[in-house]
């Protein structure tokens, strides 16, 4: 018997006992989230890293910032034609990701820019109650 048709009869099983929602909990274990992130806050700031290697044209980007939330679309694909692949470990495929931040941000002052596979956003807190969901565009931070 072909033991992925194995694997899918026992997730069923699983869904059908605990519920469809049941694998939504380990997604980020078995898996993990992509583009990874790291997010660091001040009194008035944030500033979210992104890890998105082989990013060549920024269009194929999407950074929106609406109120509180942060989210990235895009894809991470790296070049193949190195030879017949023996291991990977760096997570690629389209990817839409959520974040959310400790607090809401200004839509009218956010800066991105991208360097050596890094996205760097900086946000500013928001003052104000008015704010709505705005693309970011993302510009290459050149070397110095």
């Amino acid at each position: 018997m072909d033991p992925f048709q194995q694997m899918t009869d026992w997730k069923k099983n699983m869904d059908h006992f605990f519920g469809e929602n049941f694998w939504n909990e380990f997604e980020g274990i078995i898996k993990p989230t992509i583009p990874q992130i790291n997010l660091y806050q001040t009194d008035h700031e944030l500033f979210c890293v992104a890890n998105i290697p082989g990013l060549v044209d920024l269009d194929k980007l999407d950074v929106y910032v609406d109120y509180s939330t942060l989210e990235l679309r895009g894809t991470i694909d790296i070049d193949n034609s190195f030879g017949i692949k023996i291991k990977e470990e760096i997570l690629q495929g389209v990817f839409e990701r959520r974040i959310s931040l400790p607090f809401p941000v200004r839509s009218d002052k956010i800066k991105a820019t991208y360097k050596n596979g890094l996205v760097f956003i900086q946000l500013h807190r928001l003052i104000s109650e008015t704010s709505r969901k705005n693309r970011v565009n993302v510009h290459v931070l050149e070397d110095n």
